[in-house]
């Protein structure tokens, strides 16, 4: 398989659809991105990395980062995580919070904001420095040490992050928050802000093609955790639009209102795509157009 000419074929198809979507300007320091931009790569399993357009352009990773926040925590022994954040789609926007006071305070999946709040909680208990262990994982798996939290980003995320604080107060209300609030919210902010580029999120997605096992051979979940981090990737990643995506594209996947959508192909590699431009669900116009077409042309699929 010609990677190279995939990965072209999917950007032209991209290109079609770039600038229907709008940057995510609830958020002032996203909302000046160009919707036009657009980057795409593919790190296999065997070692190779493949890109096109702006794939080494660095963005807001934002959603993203609660994929690696769950398995962090997992990782860490945090296993009663699941007592804490159910497995289930919300079939609400990513930041609601009408579910969170009918089931006492449990999110219904560790990526909508709740959730994550949750994850961030556990992982910031069991290692001290959420944010950093995130950090530490992404320039570790990537080998780019210039991965770091974008402070702007993180100031201008607290500054209107009232939704969250109200969220996190709201389960904290219920003691399914451990660690003070404020420094919760600080750390969620924070990993949701680290900035990095195609190859890098393409790259620290691999240990979950490889069933858990990291860049270098060691291990970080279980085959089972793994598959079971893809599962809900697939039910769970892409906000309300997961069986869209699912139908669309056919593998796990997590997306962000960064523009950025890491997929996951189990035993092959992982795929990031890129573009600021969002539809009204907060997921990349340009990047869903281009992981549809690199699916449909490369037969990679979970179905």
């Amino acid at each position: 398989m010609n990677y190279d000419e995939l990965l072209e074929r999917s950007r032209d198809v991209a290109a079609r659809v770039l600038g229907r979507g709008v940057p995510a300007d609830y958020i002032p320091a996203l909302a000046c991105a160009d919707p036009n931009d657009f980057g795409m790569a593919l790190a296999t399993v065997d070692g190779e990395v493949h890109g096109v357009g702006e794939w080494r352009k660095p963005f807001s990773v934002q959603s993203v980062s609660k994929l690696f926040v769950l398995a962090l925590a997992l990782a860490h022994g945090g296993t009663s995580l699941w007592r804490r954040v159910g497995r289930e789609p919300s079939g609400n926007p990513f930041n609601s919070l009408i579910q969170l006071e009918s089931e006492q305070g449990v999110p219904r999946n560790p990526f909508i904001n709740a959730g994550a709040l949750v994850t961030t909680d556990a992982l910031l208990s069991l290692t001290g420095d959420a944010q950093g262990a995130v950090v530490d994982f992404l320039r570790a798996e990537s080998g780019n040490p210039d991965i770091a939290v974008d402070p702007a980003v993180a100031a201008s995320e607290a500054g209107h992050g009232h939704r969250n604080a109200a969220l996190a107060h709201f389960m904290a209300s219920f003691g399914n928050l451990h660690n003070p609030v404020d420094e919760v919210l600080a750390h969620y902010f924070a990993h949701c802000s680290v900035t990095a580029d195609c190859r890098d999120l393409a790259l620290a997605g691999g240990f979950l093609a490889r069933h858990g096992l990291r860049a270098d051979g060691s291990r970080l979940l279980s085959r089972s955790d793994a598959k079971r981090i893809n599962a809900v990737l697939l039910t769970c990643g892409t906000y309300d639009a997961a069986g869209d995506f699912a139908y669309r594209v056919g593998l796990p996947g997590k997306s962000g209102v960064g523009g950025g959508i890491l997929a996951i192909v189990p035993g092959r590699g992982a795929v990031c795509a890129w573009s600021p431009g969002l539809d009204a669900v907060g997921n990349s116009v340009g990047a869903m157009a281009a992981l549809e077409d690199f699916t449909e042309r490369s037969d990679w699929s979970v179905f």
